[in-house]
């Protein structure tokens, strides 16, 4: 009999926006600032691809924890602005405390196993 595997959530997904929410905290930003923000605080450990970026952001947007509306840059060219909103940082402040909850176990366990 074969049995059938229930999905997980992604925990990279869950990482991802945690990081990108908590970019925005900052301030509004476009994606490639976003990416680009993310990478240089990680001292370029952590690259975040369009790939994946793109689709996280209009996830977000759909679950209305970001708003994005269309801007033009210094560089004369049009981006999407993406905002968080209070929705966002009441996920942003669940999925931290999610993670800081983590990141102990597994320090205990490193410690102690």
């Amino acid at each position: 009999m074969l049995r059938r595997r229930h999905k997980k959530p992604d925990a990279l997904q869950g990482t991802l926006d945690l990081l990108v929410l908590r970019t925005l905290r900052r301030g509004p930003h476009h994606g490639y600032g976003i990416a680009a923000d993310i990478q240089s605080i990680s001292d370029d450990i952590l690259r975040v691809e369009e790939g994946s970026l793109y689709p996280a952001l209009h996830r977000m947007e759909h679950l209305g924890w970001i708003t994005a509306e269309w801007q033009t840059t210094a560089n004369n060219r049009r981006a999407r602005l993406y905002k968080l909103t209070r929705a966002g940082q009441k996920r942003l402040d669940e999925e931290r405390a999610k993670w800081d909850q983590l990141t102990k176990a597994v320090g205990k366990v490193l410690r102690f196993a």
